[in-house]
């Protein structure tokens, strides 16, 4: 689980990451709203936590542009304002929650679980395709995994795309023969197993986090481990 926590106080972001972490949580920190920003637009969480008064731009600001920019992760307002005005603003803005500081750190994890099981595991818009912290854009013709854009020939985005599209569902090769290249499915060939290996050395080899498995006999599996 992915946490984006968008904090100014350095020493709260050491409290609060040292404790999401020791509970479980990956999380990636931003002392400011325009690097807060930049990283949700960069990755994929699975919950962004954000002050509201911070540099750069303010937690209302910050998850108006979110929203504007199609980013529907959930978000979690931490405040020291929690009059009933502001609270509304913040809901109003696109925040999914608000929590007034100071607050128990058992509530924040309470607030947390709640957010985050409400979500789809794997959320996908009209022009992005996701899974872990990989994202196809289907408008640009990128793929992006954990920041870092990878490059692919129009062969591999099509073999990920159909792949992101059928996700979770063991895909034979057949299949991938017919959808991707159309073409009948020839034993003597083994050109779906080239270009699987090619598109593991791009989106999987540097990662920890494999995403492309074999299932023997039966074909191949987009998920994560």
């Amino acid at each position: 689980m992915k946490i984006l926590l968008i904090e100014d106080e350095k020493k709260t972001i050491q409290y609060l990451k040292k404790g999401l972490e020791e509970n479980g949580y990956d999380v990636d920190a931003a002392e400011d709203g325009l690097s807060g920003k930049y990283l949700a637009f960069r990755n994929l969480y699975n919950l962004i936590i954000s002050d509201v008064i911070m540099p750069g731009i303010n937690g209302h600001e910050l998850c108006k542009e979110l929203r504007a920019g199609k980013i529907e992760t959930p978000i979690l307002m931490l405040t020291a304002l929690g009059d009933t005005d502001d609270v509304v603003q913040g809901l109003d803005s696109g925040a999914d929650d608000y929590l007034a500081k100071p607050f128990e750190f058992r509530e924040l994890l309470a607030r947390i679980r709640s957010l985050t099981k409400r979500q789809p595991k794997y959320p996908v818009d009209d022009n992005h395709l996701r899974i872990a912290d990989l994202i196809l854009d289907l408008n640009k013709k990128i793929v992006v995994r954990a920041g870092k854009q990878i490059e692919l020939t129009s062969k591999e985005f099509s073999l990920l795309e159909y792949f992101l599209r059928n996700q979770g569902k063991v895909i034979p090769r057949a299949e991938l023969s017919k959808n991707v290249w159309n073409v009948d499915f020839d034993t003597g060939t083994n050109m779906v197993e080239v270009y699987v290996n090619y598109l593991r050395k791009k989106i999987d080899r540097d990662f920890d986090k494999k995403l492309i498995h074999t299932q023997f006999g039966m074909g191949y599996i987009l998920k994560e481990d």
